[in-house]
């Protein structure tokens, strides 16, 4: 986790800022702030660090990919092309716009791969809602090239991979809109807290006023301000873009130690034979905050598992038997378990999620295991940790005594 790795002076003098003038909220009260603006400057740093036209900060990952759907004009009855590997709010941001998911397989990317959304896009698909998975990124030539043959609207969950890129250009920014996490668990924290990026304006105005039971933001009277769009509560308190605006000036620092860390782990591990490594669509543009180690099958990935808590190694999923990020166990999304009716209940879906045929998705992440890469640590502990892996590994991977 390597935002929270980081905590400082600098964090407590943005927040501190913010309690001097006693404005907790993002908008208006111009005078009492005194210039104090702490969800803009969190902003303009996502844009200059990602090159985005707009960004605007939100209340969480969830609400920016919830609101970079409607903002993208994705609502009831839509067929959205969905990966089953993601943490969940994917899935449920899809379905609280009144959309309907359709699965599609992934590849060693950890991301929808082409042949995927082909096998499934049907004239009734109207988006595809790709999750660059793990601080990594998808094959987005391959991508973009099904999405565009199709006329499909693009919109990105890169909650976990703010800061990577392909080919130079910055996960979220190839589609309509994108959205990014900076919740507790991200290479930028703000505590919680989402920023959504487009480059398109009039798909920014709409999130503006969508996220903020649709204001327009014009004039110095919020009681007066003209109501464009239905909207809802999506926004970020000034408390929480101040940890994010300092955590992100940290994301260059971040990704530089990441890097370095994840290729001296990858290296050593590369020399075990068995072990290898998911693909990144480009490796220039890794943000690294996991090394995400395959192996040979299934039965020897819940091996090593077992080895590593047998060795005392955190720090490490096995997104296999993970609650929230892979389809295995979502038993209420199979079976729209919901406290009130959705239109995907009303309207239908087009797939059983209940049987679902996933075979290339359950063959890669059964042979998954994700370690996440801390900033901090020194040459030793990379060392350390890599030979501790390994070691397992290979107990895993020896020849089993009936």
């Amino acid at each position: 986790m390597p935002g929270t790795e980081l905590f400082g002076n600098e964090e407590r003098k943005e927040i501190n800022d913010v309690l001097e003038t006693g404005i907790l909220f993002r908008y208006n009260h111009d005078q009492q702030r005194n210039g104090i603006w702490k969800a803009r400057e969190f902003e303009a740093e996502v844009a200059k660090i990602t090159g985005a036209k707009y960004a605007h900060a939100m209340s969480s990952g969830s609400t920016a990919i919830a609101t970079a759907l409607a903002a993208s004009g994705i609502g009831t009855g839509d067929e959205v092309i969905v990966p089953p590997f993601t943490y969940i709010a994917t899935i449920e941001a899809v379905l609280f716009v009144g959309a309907i998911p359709v699965f599609a397989e992934i590849d060693e990317t950890l991301c929808l791969s082409a042949e995927g959304i082909k096998a499934v896009v049907t004239p009734r698909t109207k988006a595809v809602c790709l999750v660059h998975m793990c601080g990594g990124m998808a094959d987005m030539d391959a991508l973009i090239a099904v999405i565009n043959e199709h006329n499909l609207v693009l919109v990105e969950d890169a909650g976990q991979a703010f800061a990577a890129s392909y080919k130079g250009t910055y996960t979220g920014l190839f589609g309509k809109a994108g959205s990014y996490s900076f919740d507790f668990f991200k290479i930028a924290t703000a505590g919680e807290g989402g920023v959504l990026v487009t480059n398109d304006e009039a798909v920014y105005r709409n999130a503006d006023s969508y996220s903020d039971h649709g204001h327009d933001h014009i004039g110095s009277n919020r009681g007066m301000e003209q109501h464009p769009i239905l909207g809802f509560n999506y926004r970020i308190s000034e408390l929480h873009a101040a940890v994010g605006l300092a955590q992100t000036r940290r994301v260059p620092h971040i990704v530089e130690m990441n890097r370095k860390n994840k290729n001296l782990l990858t290296e050593i591990l590369s020399q075990t034979e068995g072990i290898s490594f998911a693909r990144l669509a480009d490796p220039s543009g890794d943000s690294a905050t996991f090394l995400n180690m395959f192996l040979p099958d299934t039965e020897a990935a819940k091996r090593t598992v077992d080895e590593l808590n047998k060795a005392g190694v955190g720090g490490f999923n096995y997104w296999y038997v993970n609650m929230y990020h892979f389809i295995n166990q979502w038993d209420h999304i199979k079976e729209l378990r919901t406290t009130s009716k959705l239109p995907v209940q009303l309207l239908g879906a087009p797939q059983n999620y209940a049987e679902l045929d996933l075979p290339k998705s359950q063959e890669v992440i059964g042979r998954l295991i994700s370690f996440g890469i801390r900033v901090t640590w020194t040459e030793d502990e990379v060392r350390s940790l890599a030979g501790k892996i390994a070691e397992c590994a290979k107990r895993a991977m020896a020849p089993q005594v009936a």
